[in-house]
């Protein structure tokens, strides 16, 4: 556990834990991953989600990844976004490492002090950065703080990669992450002598004398989200080991909703005979899950599956082959079944 005082402000864009934390209240905890836990990571020895349950928030499935670059992953300017602007409810910091994506210094000053602002750009290289989870209702705050619709534009960011630190060796990558990008002629890059210029090479004290003029653009590609971002859109994929297969009895219910074709996958895990015509999915040590993951086309809703899975499964985050992708978990107890040394079949009456 640590405090905001570790961790000051000042000089931007601030000190933040080298590890991936929680934060509420002035304070925060240091997350460890475990690929058995729910939500992906433990608190205190905790399923993350528990910690925040207890904590009257958002469990991480029920929240949107957003890529920080500035001062927000700081604990201090969190508890400044508590008091300033009414954020509630705790914060999830992931460390996240960019490439092909950088803090450079903007083209105009901030009104209120008259300081220079960071916006992201395409630029090569690598940079390590953040990914807060939030609740909608606190991606609304952001909105007010970073303006959106007006100096900036929260979108999907398609250029570059960003990959969680601190989970595995080989990811998860993000894809389409969400970022604030500049909006407004005084958020793009400024250029001195034709060159952006990362934030990490200039601080702040000396940016605001920088003499350049804004870029014709970011050099991002990007998908403008209008709205409240809904949790369940991030990410974009499912994977799938039972009766929502391809070919399998269910396969129709997920292919209305499909993008692209699937793509054979494997999940770190056990898969047990119910004994009820459908499996049940473990997290964790085990001989591994073999089944597909499933592209899924932009603004669908995964209502009708979860209502299909019932209250056995819980739909939440995972990591297959590197990538951030969401499956349904079996919540009830396995004791006395077997565990399965080979694929569901993708033919009978089965489930999952």
């Amino acid at each position: 556990m640590f405090v905001d005082a570790e961790f000051p402000a000042v000089p931007y864009p601030g000190a933040r834990p080298p590890y991936s934390y929680a934060h509420d209240g002035g304070r925060g905890v240091r997350l460890t991953a475990d690929p058995a836990a729910l939500s992906g990571w433990r608190a205190g020895g905790v399923d993350l989600d528990e910690w925040l349950d207890t904590r009257g928030g958002a469990p991480m499935a029920g929240r949107v990844p957003v890529l920080s670059y500035g001062s927000n992953p700081c604990p201090s300017k969190l508890t400044w976004l508590r008091d300033a602007l009414g954020l509630v409810g705790p914060v999830v910091v992931l460390r996240a490492r960019c490439t092909g994506l950088a803090a450079v210094w903007a083209a105009g000053l901030r009104v209120v002090d008259d300081q220079r602002p960071v916006v992201l750009a395409a630029l090569d290289g690598v940079e390590d950065h953040a990914v807060l989870m939030l609740a909608p209702e606190q991606v609304a705050v952001l909105d007010v703080c970073e303006g959106r619709g007006h100096r900036y534009a929260l979108a999907r960011v398609r250029t570059g990669t960003v990959e969680l630190l601190d989970v595995t060796a080989d990811g998860p990558f993000i894809h389409g992450v969400l970022a604030y990008v500049g909006a407004a002629v005084i958020r793009r890059p400024l250029l001195v002598s034709g060159a952006p210029v990362r934030c990490a090479d200039v601080p702040q004290a000396e940016a605001v004398g920088l003499i350049g003029e804004p870029a014709a653009g970011d050099g991002l590609d990007v998908e403008v989200v209008s709205g409240p971002p809904a949790p369940e859109a991030f990410p974009d994929r499912l994977f799938v080991y039972g009766t929502l297969q391809p070919g399998a009895p269910m396969w129709p219910l997920l292919a209305g909703v499909a993008r692209g074709e699937p793509r054979p996958g494997r999940l770190a895990g056990s898969l047990y005979d119910t004994g009820l015509g459908y499996p049940a999915l473990r997290l964790g040590d085990g001989p591994g899950v073999s089944g597909w993951t499933v592209p899924l086309r932009a603004g669908v809703s995964l209502a009708a599956l979860d209502e299909y899975e019932g209250s056995e499964y819980a739909r939440v985050r995972v990591v297959v082959d590197g990538v951030w992708a969401w499956t349904y978990v079996w919540l009830e107890p396995v004791e006395g079944m077997s565990v399965l040394s080979a694929p569901w079949p993708v033919h009978g009456n089965t489930d999952g």
